[in-house]
């Protein structure tokens, strides 16, 4: 038996819209912040019967992949599995401790974990080594930003470079506002196809790499409101593309546009407040400094206790529905 557990990342700098080559190329650069704290943990065991199967694992959050979602997951094992030159059956159990599918990248921590777990596995039965960088590259290919969940902190994912980056605010604290946990009636792989077709995406790319750039000049200056206004720009020219495409589709839920306007009014009230974004779904991520704790614990408790589920690297929030 073999058990591997990745971390999920969020993208505050984001790609939408994939290259045509075929090779899950993203159009523009990202940048992310690794959520050591949300994770999914993959168990592989060998089987004798024929063929690979998926299991869901006991975990707080249990979930039930889609067909196409579980072709995906044994697709990529075998991709795994031609790499190291292993045909042998195994079966694969995974499970996450928050929310799959909507809008926390359990797509990221999944492909992740089952890349770290499957070169475990198949390194010792080929007596072949992996470093880090192939499993990076090797993940990609099942979830493009997966690559970014092998490396801790600020990464960087520029075309088929992957980096650690180091700034001036490497320790941060993290809550996520789930504003719904049911599963997403858009896939992230479908809105990559789909975001082409909005007359919003032509300048995309220009528009992203320049917030690339902006964003790490402002961490260069240590400018903590230029951050915020660059990633509050940024994941709303993600969500106007969704509304925009053809056909339309969207991910906003009631909780969503409380969580924004509370986050908003903490700016406005405190002149100070979190970074704020979201994926692709209805939840909010908030990314607050060090030195922020006691703030972000105000607004937690003001803002979202008793209305909205919230998971945290903070203790005092922790994982437990409010």
């Amino acid at each position: 038996m073999w058990t591997a557990e990745m971390p999920s990342n969020i993208a505050l700098i984001k790609y939408m819209g994939k290259k045509p080559e075929g090779v899950n190329r993203p159009t523009n650069a990202s940048f992310s912040w690794t959520l050591n704290h949300l994770k999914t943990k993959v168990v592989i065991e060998a089987s004798q019967k024929s063929g690979d199967i998926w299991l869901p694992l006991k975990t707080p959050y249990p979930f039930q992949m889609s067909d196409e979602g579980k072709r995906r997951y044994i697709q990529h094992f075998h991709r795994m599995k031609n790499h190291f030159g292993i045909h042998d059956s195994f079966v694969i159990s995974s499970g996450n401790n928050f929310p799959a599918d909507c809008g926390i990248a359990s797509s990221a921590s999944s492909f992740a974990a089952l890349t770290e777990a499957s070169s475990l596995a198949l390194s010792e039965l080929s007596g072949r080594k992996i470093d880090t960088e192939t499993k990076a590259e090797l993940s990609s290919q099942g979830s493009g930003s997966s690559c970014r969940s092998f490396y801790k902190g600020w990464v960087l994912w520029d075309g088929g470079k992957i980096q650690s980056v180091s700034t001036p605010y490497d320790d941060l604290l993290h809550m996520v506002v789930i504003a719904g946990d049911k599963s997403k009636k858009v896939s992230s792989s479908q809105a990559h196809k789909l975001v082409p077709s909005s007359p919003l995406f032509l300048g995309r790319v220009e528009r992203a790499e320049k917030r690339l750039q902006d964003f790490m000049q402002a961490m260069k200056t240590k400018s903590w409101r230029d951050l915020y206004e660059i990633a509050w720009t940024e994941f709303w020219d993600m969500h106007a593309l969704f509304e925009t495409s053809h056909p339309a589709f969207g991910y906003f839920l009631p909780g969503t546009i409380h969580a924004l306007n509370s986050a908003r009014s903490f700016w406005s009230q405190m002149n100070d407040g979190p970074l704020v974004t979201m994926d692709a779904g209805p939840n909010v991520h908030l990314l607050w400094r060090e030195d922020q704790k006691d703030q972000a614990l105000d607004y937690f408790n003001k803002s979202l206790q008793g209305k909205l589920t919230c998971l945290s690297n903070l203790e005092e929030i922790g994982f437990a529905k409010v």
